[in-house]
């Protein structure tokens, strides 16, 4: 039987918030998203409920020409294809949907990002950061587990998720596939480009 696949998309946008994150932590990456398309149509996440108002944040569905995506004109970003069982996308998205349907009961984890920063664990069943919010699916969907708190888990550390890279560049100027393809068709229509 085919293996299904998911997509995480990690990267570094121009707001304040994550250039303090990339000079304190000295990452590459500072926000994590997942999609279970690889068009990347519909990516969800935990960041700014409001496009200026970086102090409200929530459970969003993110898109690279809306919200803070829509003011980059480049946007750099790394995309990894993760192959996982029938079974655990199906946890995935029994999980999202639950995050979709609940919406307005989750909230951006704030204390957590700074313990998170400080390397102190603290967990919110109401509250994520980005990269928290990834890492809880994947985790439990029986994908990864990296063995701490979920709240330490950094956009960085989701490289360590056993995938293969399929774009790395300016996620602005890449071409997503429309539907679901073959694997040779992907190949071919992804462009390839360093950093």
């Amino acid at each position: 039987m085919e293996k299904k696949k998911i997509y995480i998309v990690l990267t570094r946008t121009n707001t304040i918030l994550s250039r303090l994150i990339g000079f304190i932590k000295e990452d590459d990456y500072t926000h994590a998203s997942i999609s279970l398309d690889i068009g990347l149509k519909e990516m969800y996440s935990f960041g700014r409920k409001y496009l200026y108002n970086p102090f409200v944040g929530c459970f969003v569905k993110e898109n690279f020409n809306k919200g803070v995506y829509g003011r980059h004109n480049n946007l750099c970003g790394l995309v990894m294809e993760i192959e996982v069982s029938h079974e655990q996308y199906r946890k995935v998205e029994n999980l999202i949907n639950e995050f979709i349907l609940n919406k307005d009961l989750y909230k951006y984890n704030y204390i957590g990002l700074i313990n998170c920063l400080l390397n102190i664990e603290s967990c919110n069943e109401k509250k994520f950061l980005c990269s928290e919010f990834v890492y809880y699916i994947l985790n439990k969907s029986d994908i990864v587990n990296f063995s701490k708190s979920r709240n330490l888990v950094r956009p960085q550390d989701l490289q360590n998720v056993k995938g293969r890279i399929i774009f790395i560049g300016n996620l602005k100027k890449a071409k997503w596939p429309e539907k679901i393809c073959n694997e040779d068709e992907i190949l071919s229509r992804y462009q390839y480009a360093k950093i």
